[in-house]
């Protein structure tokens, strides 16, 4: 069961083995990797042996497995001499010998690859394969230094693969992995694209030898897609639980694909686990007994996916691992349908939050499972049905809720809308009666003497009824101008003004000359 941690990017579920054993199928997987000296450099060692820990960690009981370590030679460590099931004990044994590699020596690839095929051949004629597809993983860092040269590994290679089709219906797919900028792309590049494979370059310092090695179950992903296998499921070896801590179980799972696009476009893995002790109570056998352990192998091992793609499907894969720079110039395109995932422009492809889902949370497995022991159908208290019921009268409520407010709202602005309209047409209304009022008011507030000089007067001849219809506010204006005229009722006369200046007048048109 999935197990909550507060920093991501710790758990990585396309590296477990039920999510590998899903996406690919049954396999014969052989690792070939270099320990000459110069992976000592810039930690290289270290990749590649993680790495191939990784990719040995996620293989299942259905798969076989096989390491090649090489420098001026190559063997095959862990003491095999073939390819080993891929149990939990194999796979102990395996990574041992991993973590004890050291860097030394130069670089034969010819050694390599023969020793991985005669490792193939041995496994497939006792007859303890898979029976699926063959995988084979070349690692280098650098050139081969010793042994034939480009040409005799690439026929090598090219040869092999065909017997292997032809002496036992074998299909072989090698992947290249060109780790650092001293490392090889001609030769590893060119048996990638000879036999259908794929090579992927990937950087020392940036670039990511881990996700890069263990990707390669995308192609046999792309084989699964196909209507022939639609129906199949993986088991795993039955391993402890986290949670609950040191419980058995084991986890089923299947592909899902995207069958809108032609190929199908892999989205990833949905998996179900399930305790031991109840599989234990209904088959009657112990988990750890090798009949368990064959049930589990025959489960996985129903049918073989059959990898049937073209040559620009082929270029698809290689471009989605490499870029422009791996394709092997089939297809004069970067676009391919169904392989290449679109992402959303301003829009993550991963969820948000994976911890949203509680309504399970706390519940016995026949609440959760919604039905009693041994029925089959949703019973009629299944916490599921009552609680999507019930969502959905919230939803009703909610939804009604909603739109009353929203039309609570609407009204509210409009009677906002009509009062203040009246407001304003009540205060123009107010201000055009005192207008008029005022205009009525026969008061002036400024006039003439007749010398030139402003003086204040007050018309107070008005008869005694014109008076009497004045307001209260004029009486009141009137009265204080009478106060200050009162107040000094001899003011001085003003100055004298004097006579401004004649014009100049030409003499000849003077009257006042006589002739």
């Amino acid at each position: 069961p999935a197990v909550h941690q507060e920093q991501c990017g710790q758990y990585d579920p396309r590296r477990r083995p039920w999510f590998v054993a899903a996406s690919s199928g049954p396999k014969d997987v052989v690792l070939v990797i270099d320990i000459s000296g110069s992976m000592e450099a810039y930690g290289r060692m270290d990749l590649a042996k993680e790495a191939a820990i990784t990719i040995v960690d996620t293989l299942t009981v259905a798969d076989r497995v096989a390491v090649i370590s090489f420098s001026s030679t190559a063997y095959q460590i862990g003491g095999y001499s073939s390819l080993v099931r891929a149990t939990n004990e194999n796979k102990e044994r395996i990574i041992q010998a991993i973590k004890d590699l050291k860097a030394n020596g130069s670089t034969n690839f010819y050694d390599a690859f023969d020793t991985a095929f005669n490792s193939l051949e041995k496994t497939i004629r006792s007859e303890s394969t898979s029976g699926c597809n063959i995988a084979v993983l070349f690692m280098t860092d650098g050139q081969s230094t010793v042994g034939p040269g480009k040409d005799e590994v690439i026929s090598l290679v090219n040869d092999r693969t065909e017997q292997l089709a032809t002496n036992f219906n074998r299909n072989t797919t090698v992947f290249t992995y060109s780790l650092g900028y001293q490392a090889d792309h001609d030769v590893t590049k060119s048996i990638a694209c000879s036999t259908g494979g794929i090579w992927t370059p990937v950087d020392e310092l940036t670039g990511d030898l881990v996700t890069a090695m263990s990707s390669y179950y995308k192609l046999f992903a792309l084989g699964l897609g196909d209507g022939g296998n639609e129906d199949f499921a993986a088991w795993v070896e039955p391993y402890m639980f986290r949670n609950p801590a040191g419980k058995m179980g084991t986890t089923v799972s299947v592909p899902v694909y995207d069958r809108s696009v032609n190929p199908p476009l892999f989205l990833g893995v949905v998996g179900v686990d399930s305790y031991m002790d109840a599989i234990e109570k209904v088959l009657g056998e112990d988990s750890t007994s090798s009949t368990m352990l064959e049930r589990f192998v025959l489960l996985s091992t129903a049918r073989c996916p059959k990898i049937v793609l073209s040559e620009c499907e082929l270029d698809a894969l290689r471009f989605l691992g490499g870029g422009k720079e791996a394709t092997c110039g089939v297809c004069n395109i970067t676009t391919y349908t169904g392989i290449v995932p679109e992402k959303c422009p301003f829009q993550s492809d991963l969820p948000n939050n994976l911890w949203h889902n509680t309504e399970m949370e706390g519940m016995e497995y026949e609440k959760r499972a919604c039905c009693k022991s041994g029925d089959t159908v949703p019973s009629e208290s299944c916490p599921a049905i009552n609680s999507k019921s019930t969502s959905s009268s919230e939803e009703k409520s909610s939804t009604g809720l909603i739109i009353g407010v929203i039309v609570a709202l609407i009204v509210a602005l409009a009677l906002g809308a009509v009062f203040i309209f009246l407001l304003k047409k009540r205060r123009r209304m107010q201000g055009s009666e005192v207008q008029q009022k005022q205009s009525k008011a026969s008061i002036n507030t400024t006039g003439s003497n007749g010398n030139g000089n402003d003086e204040i007067i007050v018309n107070m001849n008005d008869p005694p009824n014109k008076k009497c219809q004045q307001t209260e506010p004029e009486i009141g204006l009137l009265r204080r101008l009478s106060s200050s005229i009162n107040e000094n009722p001899n003011p001085p006369p003003p100055p004298e003004a004097s006579a401004p200046p004649s014009p100049a007048v030409n003499p000849a048109f003077d009257s006042r000359q006589t002739v």
